[in-house]
């Protein structure tokens, strides 16, 4: 019997789940030195998809736990853009179905930004409802950061159609008329408020990108509004912009704004 060339194996192998299907087998005794390379290959990939639906089954312990409870509609909660010096800060709510499945979700900074647009695109498309909200910077600078992260996670919440039964909010206590669960690092915990740090990281990030456009010599398509080098270069060689929080330091040091 001929036998199969490494591209026919490699294709085969994209079809196989189990490691002990009977082609793994033949394989297995194939001396070929690519043929070996493919089925290493194949079984690390195993492996790792293997980890992470653990991570995944591990992250839905908190929504597990609440529709034991009886409730179905849960709504996850993150907040990004706390720590920037221009730009809004921004929240989501995403309530997911209850067969959600999303291997590699976690917190919305562990992911490169291609993955964070891919899976957002799912999340979006799949949720069974989510929301946006955001807090500008002279809102920002007239109530502070940490009563404007609570007004744009309120913001999110209360627009979601349908409503939810329980919120899952990734460190904050806020006074909601739901029941909510107030988790330290949220995002890397529970799959609800994962899904809403990712959607609320690639709106911001797209709403900066826009903003460049405009104020390019910023750099915000590329620092999102955080306070790197170059981006503090920028501000005092031309001054700040409108979107900058100007309660922020080093921003208030720089009273000339340009439009």
């Amino acid at each position: 019997m001929k036998k199969l060339s490494i591209a026919q194996i490699e294709e085969k192998l994209a079809a196989i789940l189990e490691e002990n299907d009977s082609f793994i087998v033949e394989l297995q005794n194939d001396e070929r030195k690519g043929v070996q390379q493919c089925l290493a290959k194949w079984k690390k990939q195993k492996e790792q998809e293997k980890l992470l639906q653990e991570k995944f089954i591990e992250m839905n312990h908190f929504e597990r736990k609440v529709r034991a409870q009886g409730f179905n509609l849960i709504a996850g909660v993150d907040e990004v853009g706390r720590g920037p010096l221009a730009g809004p800060v921004t929240a989501a709510a995403v309530i997911l179905p209850e067969d959600f499945f999303l291997a590699g979700i976690d917190d919305s900074k562990k992911l490169t930004e291609k993955k964070r647009q891919e899976f957002a695109a799912i999340i979006r498309q799949e949720a069974l409802a989510y929301n946006v909200a955001m807090i500008h910077a002279d809102e920002i600078d007239e109530i502070n950061i940490f009563e404007a992260t609570k007004k744009a996670m309120k913001a999110a919440i209360v627009s979601l159609d349908p409503k939810p039964d329980f919120l899952l909010i990734d460190a904050m206590k806020l006074d909601t008329p739901y029941p909510t669960d107030s988790i330290i690092k949220g995002d890397a915990k529970s799959i609800s408020i994962a899904a809403a740090s990712i959607v609320a990281k690639v709106a911001r990030d797209e709403y900066m990108k826009e903003l460049a456009i405009n104020y390019p010599v910023y750099g915000f398509q590329q620092n999102m509004g955080y306070g790197t080098k170059e981006h503090l270069q920028a501000i005092k060689k031309h001054g700040i912009t409108p979107y900058h929080r100007k309660s922020f330091a080093p921003v208030k040091d720089y009273t000339n704004i340009i439009m």
